[in-house]
């Protein structure tokens, strides 16, 4: 009865363990994917992202990093949230940031002053436009992060799975530790 028990718990656990785990990355698979309008391309590019990458590079990369990753600047993929904002990859809100910069909010340390036109002033309407196309379409290329619902999910889905281990080799370990302090007691007896 012990072996048949002991079997049951050496297969079971581990398979129980692994069927969670795929049924939990295949039930977060979509996510990625039904971003709605930024990852469907239902916004039209207001100007040419390729020329966009080259304005970028020269006049924005030293404060939002070469990588749009942030910096002294925000970060710009994924692009961060502002309050009062309902859609900061809008080309007209980008347009306008660009053109008409943008002053820190008090109260937020992490804000920053944006000077216009990142401080080029020779910068031209289509120049703006295509760095607004260039930012846009590299947040539709990039993967989104992970929701903070879904980080946590995925999280507490881990650490559970790590515990539920634990907790298994800890009695396997102790079963074995029992079966070996009988035996001892059993030899000193004789």
């Amino acid at each position: 009865m012990r072996v048949s028990r002991g079997v049951v718990l050496a297969l079971g656990i581990p398979a129980l363990l692994i069927l969670t785990a795929v049924t939990t990355v295949a039930q977060s698979s979509p996510t990625p994917t039904g971003g709605g309008s930024q990852a469907s391309g239902a916004t039209v590019l207001p100007g040419d992202p390729s020329k966009g990458e080259t304005l970028y590079a020269q006049n924005c990369a030293s404060c939002h990093g070469a990588g749009l990753e942030g910096g002294i600047g925000p970060s710009l993929n994924p692009i961060e949230k502002l309050p009062g904002v309902s859609d900061p990859l809008s080309p007209a809100f980008l347009i306008e940031i660009i053109t008409s910069g943008r002053q820190p909010q008090p109260g937020d340390p992490r804000s920053t002053q944006m000077p216009a036109k990142g401080g080029n002033l020779s910068l031209t309407d289509q120049d703006v436009k295509n760095l607004a196309a260039y930012i846009i379409d590299q947040n539709r290329r990039g993967e989104p992060p992970l929701s903070p619902g879904e980080l946590a999910k995925r999280t507490i889905l881990w650490v559970s799975i790590g515990i539920i281990a634990m907790i298994f080799i800890t009695y396997l370990l102790s079963a074995y530790n029992m079966r070996w302090i009988a035996r001892r007691a059993a030899a000193r007896r004789r």
